[in-house]
């Protein structure tokens, strides 16, 4: 049976590692926790561990991979509320929804990542998204987390590309399971969409994943809200503003037709942006995003049944 140090959960309190494992006894003579089918050997646990264990306990991940920045921008911003653990696909992953492959070999490495000068244990899994968060909370976690965080994502996620959205999809995944779950992403040129460019900034983002991390901790939601979307714009600063949101019923990226001289020739299907401003709706998140430019908050249930008078879409199927 695998074993599991519990010092290698990240509480991302920007102290260097070792520092943390001296500071709470985590080496040898430390609390160690078995894998999640084993048991919690109580009695070896210490006071100041056990008092840290009652932080919120917050699941991060992403659909961009480990190596992310926007994984770390948001890491570090969520540090300041309860212990971050870490756990990403260990490839670039967007576009694969709330997908679970077959073809996943779910293999898990712990990664030793040096951000701003720290070092940070992290978890790198062979899987999609939504299979990250499963192995997290299944296998990685001493106890379930308080929350699930995805992203913050290289590119929004608007309208109806929600379901196509790996981001979107691994909240969806831990909200199946039963948790409190949010996915949040940063309007970025198309360019930077699969990108790992230190161009991007995300502080803005961080910061906006931080605070409504801390709303989503402290109030209770309507049951119906499951996972909680926010969109932040490009140019956004810790003063912009934010509004609820609907989603758009348009199509925010049109697929394109491959350029190619024969089917056996690879190619992936292109996209380009396809939103028409003129007539949409000021309360959409595509229209809070682009036009309002400012941070459009999305509620989302996974229930996808058709709001409609089901007595009566029956009738007018036997008719």
């Amino acid at each position: 049976m695998t074993l599991f140090l519990i010092c290698i959960k990240i509480p991302f309190a920007i102290a260097p590692v070792a520092q943390w494992i001296r500071a709470f006894g985590c080496g040898p003579k430390g609390r160690v926790f078995e894998s999640r089918q084993g048991r919690h050997d109580e009695e070896r646990m210490s006071a100041p561990f056990f008092m840290q264990m009652q932080k919120p306990q917050i699941l991060l991940t992403n659909d961009d991979g480990i190596q992310s920045p926007g994984l770390w921008a948001a890491a570090e911003a969520l540090s300041a509320i309860g212990f971050v653990t870490v756990a990403a696909p260990r490839e670039q992953s967007s576009g694969m929804g709330r997908s679970l492959p077959g073809t996943s070999d779910g293999i898990i490495r712990p990664e030793t990542l040096t951000v701003h000068g720290q070092a940070w244990t992290v978890y790198a899994v062979g899987g999609s998204p939504a299979q990250a968060v499963l192995h997290a909370i299944l296998e990685i976690m001493p106890q379930p987390p308080d929350l699930v965080v995805s992203g913050i994502n290289y590119g929004e996620n608007i309208g109806t590309g929600v379901t196509i959205s790996g981001t979107v999809g691994a909240a969806m995944e831990a909200a199946a399971l039963g948790h409190r779950a949010m996915a949040v992403s940063l309007e970025t040129h198309r360019q930077y969409h699969q990108s790992y460019s230190r161009d991007v900034d995300f502080s803005a983002a961080a910061h906006f994943a931080a605070y409504f991390a801390r709303i989503l901790l402290n109030k209770k939601f309507p049951e119906e809200v499951q996972v909680l979307k926010v969109e932040i714009p490009s140019d956004a600063a810790h003063s912009t503003g934010w509004e609820m949101a609907r989603l758009t019923r348009q199509r925010y990226y049109e697929a394109l037709r491959p350029v190619r001289a024969s089917w056996d020739v690879p190619v992936t299907v292109d996209y380009r942006e396809a939103m028409q401003f003129e007539n949409e709706p000021e309360d959409t998140d595509a229209y809070v995003l682009r036009k309002k430019r400012r941070v459009a908050v999305t509620p989302l249930s996974l229930d996808l049944t058709a709001r409609v008078d089901m007595a009566a879409l029956g009738r007018l199927m036997r008719k």
